[in-house]
């Protein structure tokens, strides 16, 4: 299998198009390509493109290249307007396409542009970088544009992190890895302190779509509250109580959520299955009937095991034992300092087990 090509962020777009363009200002002509130096240590090069230059300002644009990253905003120009100003400081903001904090818990304040501090920082360098070639010590005012980034934005999660209008310029080493897991790491993390700092102190997590369409049929809740946190439970956890919630709410598969009886908390295929194992020793407990233990043990979905158990008149007993030992281990990974309710359930057999507080703790979360 070829290996994975890598490519580069909209904030290592931005800082190339920022570069290219205050050069252009300064020396009055356009030129075909630039480079930065990445925070990971990889320069990247490009070609610039549409490029304007008069006295008063310059702009042109890179072209975003996700490598083999499946990237929504892969091809998009992102845009870097430079003008001289009065004064000392170097200013950068954001144009068109460029989302706008509205809520508190992101690194920027409210109403300033969605560039990340990393991407900021690598403007800012190539900026110095220049006015100390050119012997320059007055102002500079930057502006990053994005003109398909409102369009792009409506696919991403911006809208329910508090960030409108636009795309987020993003990135910490500069380069995009292909299929990166940290990325969407990150991203739950963002999204878990955007709910502290606007929602209060009760947190509800999903690993994915199975959970909030199971939320959004069976109670009356507000989904922009839910956290999808994909298979990355046990980090979605660590970020909670870091955050300083009170409690947690989590709903999920029985395929997911078995998992967690185990103590597994990245609920990945490759990285630990055992649904079955810890099913039939769970159901061991409920029969003394081997026969039925080695029918879970050969099954392929955890649906077909649980119609077995509801066949045998145990899966309550099951569901429990699973909850239970669930709730252990998520509560052993806050070190108990949260509340944690949890909702098991499959698509095909409904709900299967709850804590005791699930029902109380969803009321916080219906909408009014």
């Amino acid at each position: 299998m070829a290996e994975l090509r890598s490519g580069f962020t909209t904030g290592t777009c931005a800082a190339i198009a920022t570069k290219a363009a205050l050069k252009m200002l300064f020396e009055q002509q356009n030129i075909a390509s630039e480079s930065v130096m990445t925070p990971k240590g990889i320069e990247i090069e490009t070609v610039i493109e549409d490029a304007k230059l008069s006295k008063l300002y310059s702009s042109c644009a890179v072209r975003k290249d996700a490598g083999d990253d499946p990237d929504v905003t892969n091809g998009i120009l992102i845009y870097s307007k430079v003008e001289f100003t009065e004064g000392t400081d170097i200013i950068i903001d954001g144009g068109i396409g460029v989302g706008r904090v509205t809520k508190p818990g992101l690194w920027q304040e409210i109403g300033e542009a969605a560039i990340n501090k990393v991407p900021r920082q690598m403007i800012a360098d190539v900026v110095k970088e220049q006015l100390d070639i050119h012997d320059y010590e007055g102002g500079v005012k930057i502006t990053i544009s994005v003109p398909q980034g409102v369009e792009i934005a409506r696919k991403t999660f911006n809208p329910r992190l508090g960030i409108e209008g636009g795309i987020s310029i993003l990135g910490t080493s500069g380069v995009v890895e292909p299929m990166s897991e940290q990325a969407i790491i990150d991203t739950i993390k963002v999204e878990i302190d955007v709910k502290k700092a606007n929602e209060g102190d009760y947190l509800m997590i999903a690993p994915g779509n199975y959970g909030i369409d199971f939320i959004k049929e069976s109670y009356n809740v507000d989904l922009e509250k839910a956290v999808k946190c994909s298979n990355f439970v046990g980090e979605a956890l660590d970020f909670a109580e870091k955050a300083g919630f009170k409690g947690l709410l989590m709903i999920g598969h029985i395929g997911k959520f078995v998992k967690l009886a185990g103590g597994i908390m990245n609920t990945h295929s490759k990285n630990a299955d055992s649904r079955m194992e810890l099913l039939a020793v769970h159901a061991a407990f409920e029969t003394d009937d081997i026969k039925l233990v080695r029918k879970i043990m050969d099954c392929v979905t955890t649906d077909d095991a649980i119609a077995i158990l509801k066949e045998a008149g145990i899966c309550d007993a099951v569901m429990k034992r699973i909850l239970e030992k669930a709730l252990f281990y998520v509560g052993n990974r806050v070190e108990n300092e949260l509340e944690i309710g949890m909702v098991i359930f499959s698509n095909e057999h409904g709900l299967l087990a709850q804590s005791d507080n699930a029902e109380q703790m969803f009321q916080r979360f219906k909408v009014n």
